[in-house]
Parts: C-alpha cells; sequence; structure tokens
C-alpha cells in the first residue's frame, strides 16, 4: 500500500534490483568467463544495490566479446571493482541476515549493529572467503581462515563504517518502517546502506589488490566450454560444446605460516608446460618482476605448491595474471603437448608460487588503524543524534509528522503517540456526506438503559475533498450523542475495535471510581478485541462529554469522543434514587425543573483540532511538528459545517464543548449577545448569569449559552482566532474550520 509519495519509488527500486539481479545471473552463467564465487557475487551485490549493481558489473566484468574477458578486466579500478564485489557479496548477507533477526528479536540499535558487523565478518571470512574461495586458494580451509582474516577485517571495517550510520540514521528517522523486515521501506534502507558501504570499501580494497593482499576479478576457462580460448578461435566452433569432467585438485602440502592474510593465485603443474617463459618470476601489478622491490612481508611468504591449484582441464586467470595477460588479438593457442590451457603458456606469467604480498608492515598498520577509527565512528556517532536504546519493537511501524524534533533522548513511547494512524488499520470508509454527533436509541433492559459503543479506525472526510483517519466510536465523528435523565440507571457496553488498548472516560460525572475510565489506576484498560461495561446512576444535570483517557492526547485527537446530554427530570423512581446517591444539600446534583432554560432549539458544538499531511493522519499537539492545520465542529470543517435555521424571535441553546486537546477556542456568535446559563455542566443561578458574545472554551470546559435571533440575516459562529477559521491556511467561501451559520428568517 502506498502511504508516502516515497513508496512507489521504493517499490520501482525492488523491482529494478530483482531485475537487475536476473539479468546479472543469466548472462554470468552463459557468457562470462570467471570462477563461480565471482558470479554469485555479482548477483548478490545487484540484488542489494539494484541498478548500481548492474552498472559495476557492465562497466568491469561483462565480457564485451568472446575471449576478451581478461584483458577487458586488466585496470586496476575494474580489479578494486571485483575484490570489493566479493567482500560485500559475504558481509552484506551476513549484515542483512542479522538485521532482520535482530529485528524481530527486539533488540537495541547499539546491539543489533555489533550483532551486524559480527555476523558481516563471520559471514565473509568463513564462508565466502574461506569456503567458497578454497579451491582458487588452494590450501586447507583453516589456513585460508588465516589468510583471508586481515584483508577481511580491514575491508569489513571499511565497509561497515560507511554502512552502519546509514542505515541508523535512515532507519531510525521520521519513517520508521525503515525498522520492520515486512516493510519495503527496509529493503530500501538496505540497498542504499549497501551502496554506501561499497563506496567506502572500495578505496581500501583496490589498495588490497594492488598489494597482491587479495584477489580482484579472475578469468577461468575450463577445456573443451565455450569459455575454451582454443575453441574461440577455432572457425565454427560448437557455441556450447561438452565439458569434459575437471580433475580434482591434489591435495597441497603442508605449508610455512604466512604472516600475511592474502589469497593465493591458482597455478597450473609447472610439469604440463615445460616452455613457460620466465618461470620462478613472481610478478606484482604492472607486470614488473617483483624481485624489483622486495618488501618484508613478501619476503615471507610462503608459496602454494603448483600441484595443489588447478586441475589440468581447468584455465585460470587471477588478480596478477590480468595484468600481464595478451591483448585479444594475441590470446594464447592451445599447446598440444599440455593437453590444457593453464598459466604455463601465458608470457612472463610464474608457475611456481602464489601472490606475494607487496606491502610492508608499517603501511598495513596503518590501514588497518584508519579503518578501524573509521568502524568505530560510523558505529557510535549516530548515538549522539538518535535514540540508540530503542528497537524496532518499541517504534513500531510509526511515521513521525513533519517537523517533530527527535534527540538521542527521546523515548519510543513519545513516538509512537505521535506517529500518523496507519491507514492500513482502516475498517470503514464512512460516506462523504456522513455526521457525526448522531442521538443513540438505548435498549431498556431491566430497568437499565443499554448503549453499545463500538471503537474502530475510519475514514471520514471533514471536508468534501479532505479525509482524515480517526479513531471513531460507532463509525462516526464525534462519537454518537447519549442523551438521558437525572436518576437514570445506565449501561455503556464498549467493545474495542482498535488495534490497541483504550478507555472510557466520563467527564465530570459523579459515579464510582471504577467507572471512571483511567486505566491503571481505577481499571484495566480494555484491550484490541475486548469489551467493558460501565454501569453508573446519573445523578447530575447538564452538559457533559465522555472521551479515551488512554493515551488520550492521542485518542482523543483523533476522534475518540462524544456528548453526553443529561436532561432534569420529574420522575419519582429517579429522583429518589438520586437522593439516595447524594450528600444532602450538595449544590453538584440540585434537582432542576425541565421548563427551566427552555430554548425553542438545542445545538450542540463539540470541537477538534486535525493535523493531516501528505495523507496521513497525525494527532494534534502543541509541540515541534505536531500543530494542526485543520479545525472542525462536529467533525466538519466550514463550509461543511451545519447551519441552523430559525426565525427572528426564537431562541437557541449552543452547548460548546471543549473536546479538543490544545488550545482555548473563543467562541463568538455575531448578532447580537447571549447569556451564558452553565458552565461544565453545572446551572448558573440567576445571579450568576451574564450577556457576553464571546466565552472562551478551553480543553474539557463546556458553556451553554442562550442566543436570541434579533434580526434576519445569516450569522457566524466562530472561533476568533483567525487560524482556526481557515483550512490548511486556506480561506473557502469567507472562512474555514471553527465556523458555522446561522440563518435566520424573519
Amino acid at each position: 500500500m502506498i502511504l508516502q509519495p516515497i513508496d512507489a519509488f521504493v517499490l520501482v527500486w525492488l523491482l529494478l534490483a530483482l531485475a537487475s539481479a536476473v539479468y546479472v545471473g543469466i548472462d554470468q552463467f552463459r557468457n562470462n568467463p570467471e570462477p563461480a564465487v565471482m558470479k554469485w557475487g555479482f548477483i548478490l551485490v545487484t540484488l542489494y544495490m539494484g541498478p548500481v549493481g548492474l552498472l559495476l558489473y557492465v562497466m568491469a566484468d561483462k565480457e564485451p566479446a568472446p575471449g576478451t574477458h581478461e584483458t577487458f578486466t586488466r585496470p586496476l579500478w575494474k580489479q578494486g571493482v571485483g575484490s570489493t564485489i566479493h567482500c560485500v557479496a559475504g558481509d552484506a548477507t551476513g549484515i542483512i541476515l542479522a538485521a532482520v533477526i535482530t529485528a524481530l528479536l527486539g533488540l537495541p540499535m547499539w546491539l543489533d549493529l555489533i550483532v551486524e558487523y559480527l555476523a558481516g565478518f563471520a559471514f565473509g571470512l568463513f564462508i565466502f572467503q574461506a569456503l567458497f574461495m578454497q579451491r582458487i586458494m588452494g590450501g586447507s580451509y583453516l589456513q585460508n581462515v588465516r589468510k583471508s582474516f586481515m584483508p577481511e577485517f580491514i575491508s569489513m571495517n571499511a565497509m561497515m563504517a560507511g554502512m552502519a550510520p546509514t542505515m541508523t540514521l535512515l532507519m531510525m528517522g521520521r519513517d520508521m518502517r525503515a525498522m520492520q523486515p515486512t516493510e519495503p521501506l527496509f529493503w530500501m534502507v538496505m540497498s542504499i546502506g549497501v551502496s554506501v558501504g561499497y563506496a567506502a570499501a572500495y578505496p581500501v580494497n583496490v589498495w588490497l589488490v594492488s598489494r597482491n593482499l587479495k584477489h580482484g576479478l579472475m578469468t577461468e576457462r575450463p577445456q573443451g566450454s565455450r569459455f575454451d580460448v582454443a575453441l574461440l578461435k577455432q572457425p565454427g566452433a560448437p557455441t556450447t560444446p561438452p565439458v569434459p569432467a575437471v580433475t580434482p585438485p591434489v591435495e597441497p602440502a603442508p605449508q610455512a605460516a604466512d604472516i600475511h592474510a592474502g589469497h593465493s593465485a591458482m597455478q597450473e603443474p609447472a610439469a604440463s608446460h615445460p616452455a613457460a617463459p620466465m618461470a620462478g618470476m613472481q610478478m606484482d601489478m604492472n607486470g614488473d618482476a617483483a624481485a624489483h622491490a622486495p618488501t618484508l612481508m613478501s619476503q615471507g611468504a610462503a608459496a602454494v605448491p603448483a600441484a595443489a591449484t588447478v586441475p589440468p582441464a581447468t584455465r585460470m586467470t587471477g588478480m596478477t595474471q590480468a595484468h600481464s595477460m595478451h591483448a585479444p588479438d594475441q590470446l594464447p593457442q592451445a599447446t598440444p603437448s599440455s593437453g590444457a590451457h593453464g598459466m604455463a603458456d601465458m608470457p612472463g606469467m610464474d608457475h611456481t608460487s602464489g601472490m606475494q604480498p607487496n606491502v610492508t608492515v608499517p603501511q598495513l598498520l596503518a590501514v588497518l588503524m584508519v579503518t578501524t577509527l573509521a568502524l568505530i565512528a560510523g558505529m557510535t556517532l549516530p548515538g549522539t543524534v538518535v535514540n540508540m536504546k530503542l528497537s524496532a519493537h518499541d517504534v513500531g511501524a510509526s511515521i513521525m509528522p513533519p517537523g517533530m524534533i527527535m534527540t538521542r533522548e527521546t523515548p519510543g513511547g513519545a513516538m509512537r503517540d505521535m506517529a500518523a494512524v496507519d491507514p492500513r488499520t482502516v475498517s470503514y470508509t464512512a460516506p462523504s456526506t456522513a455526521r457525526g454527533d448522531r442521538p443513540l436509541a438505548p435498549q431498556l433492559v431491566g430497568g437499565v438503559k443499554v448503549f453499545r459503543l463500538e471503537t474502530s479506525i475510519i475514514r471520514w472526510n471533514i471536508l468534501p475533498y479532505k479525509q482524515v483517519t480517526a479513531y471513531a466510536i460507532n463509525r462516526q465523528v464525534p462519537g454518537p450523542r447519549l442523551e438521558i435523565n437525572q436518576g437514570d440507571r445506565v449501561q455503556f457496553i464498549v467493545k474495542n475495535n482498535l488495534p490497541e488498548a483504550t478507555t472510557l472516560h466520563w467527564h465530570g460525572l459523579i459515579l464510582p471510581n471504577e467507572m471512571d475510565g483511567v486505566p491503571g489506576l481505577e481499571q484495566k484498560p480494555i484491550p484490541p478485541g475486548g469489551t467493558y461495561t460501565y454501569a453508573f446512576t446519573a445523578v447530575q444535570a447538564g452538559t457533559y462529554f465522555y472521551h479515551s483517557h488512554q493515551d488520550s492526547d492521542r485518542q482523543q485527537g483523533l476522534g475518540e469522543y462524544g456528548a453526553l446530554i443529561i436532561r432534569p427530570t420529574t420522575d419519582p423512581g429517579n429522583l429518589q434514587r438520586v437522593r439516595a446517591l447524594t450528600i444532602p444539600g450538595d449544590p453538584a446534583t440540585a434537582l432542576e425543573s425541565p421548563n427551566q432554560d427552555r430554548t425553542t432549539l438545542e445545538y450542540t458544538l463539540q470541537l477538534q483540532e486535525w493535523l493531516n499531511r501528505d495523507g496521513l493522519t497525525y494527532p494534534a499537539m502543541i509541540m515541534e511538528g505536531g500543530l494542526p492545520n485543520y479545525f472542525t465542529i462536529n467533525g466538519k470543517a466550514y463550509p461543511s459545517t451545519d447551519t441552523i435555521r430559525m426565525r427572528v424571535g426564537q431562541t437557541v441553546k449552543l452547548r460548546f464543548i471543549g473536546s479538543n486537546n490544545n488550545f482555548v477556542h473563543p467562541m463568538h456568535v455575531h448578532g447580537g449577545p447571549f447569556q451564558v446559563v452553565a458552565r461544565d455542566g453545572e446551572t448558573l443561578p440567576s445571579s450568576a448569569r451574564f450577556l457576553a458574545d464571546t466565552v472562551n472554551v478551553g480543553p474539557g470546559q463546556r458553556y451553554d449559552v442562550i442566543w436570541t435571533a434579533r434580526r434576519p440575516g445569516r450569522w457566524l459562529i466562530h472561533c476568533h482566532i483567525p487560524h482556526h477559521t481557515k483550512n490548511d491556511n486556506v480561506e473557502e467561501g469567507g472562512g474555514g474550520g471553527l465556523m458555522m451559520v446561522i440563518d435566520v428568517r424573519a
């Protein structure tokens, strides 16, 4: 599901990555003459890096014409590409597998990075280097582990120095879906991280190749295969000749301990090529004799016995050999006496010893120190700007509002609280013409009025063109208006269909403590799918409301609230219950006449603030990134608000309810003053009543005012903060937001 504009790009990128990897895989096994380990290396890296990996393959490794791979891959920069590909293929595979597992386990980010580093290093060293390269390197598995350790350590440090901060900062940015392996954005971040890691590791891999510490790109031409040079030079040769059985390599004799960690190039038995020129001379990367510039490392290196490396039926040219290859038109011909196409027929190549490192100990230690410092910086510096103690479980798949300031101390609970409502949790889309605050008729069961309320996430239109994702009660915003009489016994059966726990609080009511709806203090929260029954006797009369008290800054701000109107009564049974449950003389439960303050009309105005950006709805809050940009009366913004229709001389009781969470709204009525007759549900005595044209309605407050239609016309009710009478800062038809019209006719 497309939740953000970037999601479309992510899906396209991932599809391109898959298509690129498929192309590279097909082309590698059909057309490119190199060892299987490098084929799979390019496939994996292209899968991780997408079109970037494809570009590297085409520019540095793909044979442009049959028989030209050796010459094409000769430049040092291409050899560096091959070495880095091999490093990244192994290390990134371990890192990505570890990232998935640690996210599912809920490990904190700081521990996640450590596990990823260890997994990447282990996978690269023990599997991709020592195991998969054993046929090429020769020697035993443990010998290859020892040889590969230092180059792999240096290369892995450089790669993780780039990959760690990239993953951390992108995963713990505004869109926390990047921390969830089930989200496409996670894999996009992995792709970016691997690409940055590749770029960080490439320079050091070029250096390692140039010093004969690592292999670069290699060419493998099995005898009789489509890649056999001899067959390529014969006119009319079949394009896909049968491949003869390959003679197993001879087990090498024990070698002296190397002090370097380079890989040994594959060599063929010298006896198979008696005419090989320059036998016994080791060549460096430029084709010059290594003896011209001997070093401490090269002098101490032991050669791999030639008989232990390559079967006669296979031709392998490695990193060193690629720099002494003939031009394409000078490809060596088959040697009848040898029966194979090995390195002995390559002029200037040594076929009696392996790669000898061309580096001094101080040089190696300097590179090791720099890459290790880079690794430490890459692993720790992100902790100065993001909270590395958080895990994927802590933040969920939260998307933070634009502009929210997150620091290294921001807790996961704050992120979840301010996060956008996930549109994938919507269970119902209300018609664009649907209205909130609809009266709900109760069921009468044994003298008890029973109301059934159900919470859920819905799509709700606050304007014909603007839809919010809301926490609704009975599929409307606000929830249904509940009208009861003083002294009624009531039950409110609440079914929670939200993906999180909730409660309902009965704002301002005198009732048993366990019915007050405060989670953790008076009741256990209602879990997703759970039900809770609130039961009490209404002993007061007046204007009240109900709202969520579980993460109320989020749930109430997203629409989980509704009006509760309790009317005075003359029913003897109700009056008796009120007297029995109240303190004598308590003014809060004073009995009133039902005819007091009777008006021609009544209208309830429930105020709310909304934050909706880029198609996502966030709970509006007075903090960075959380300020609202839409305002509603009874779930609608002007000009979609209701119109009250009256005639001159009629009266209307306006019940203002501060069901919002943030601002004090100075509600002003045009066309003359009104009389304030009640505040917070309590009827004011005659001596306390007053005339006004504006009343400040704060969060949680209620005011009952009586307005008289004195003159015909269209009179406004509106908040006197101009920003609150616009829709996303835009006026429509003279206003917006907290505005509605009283249409008075003569």
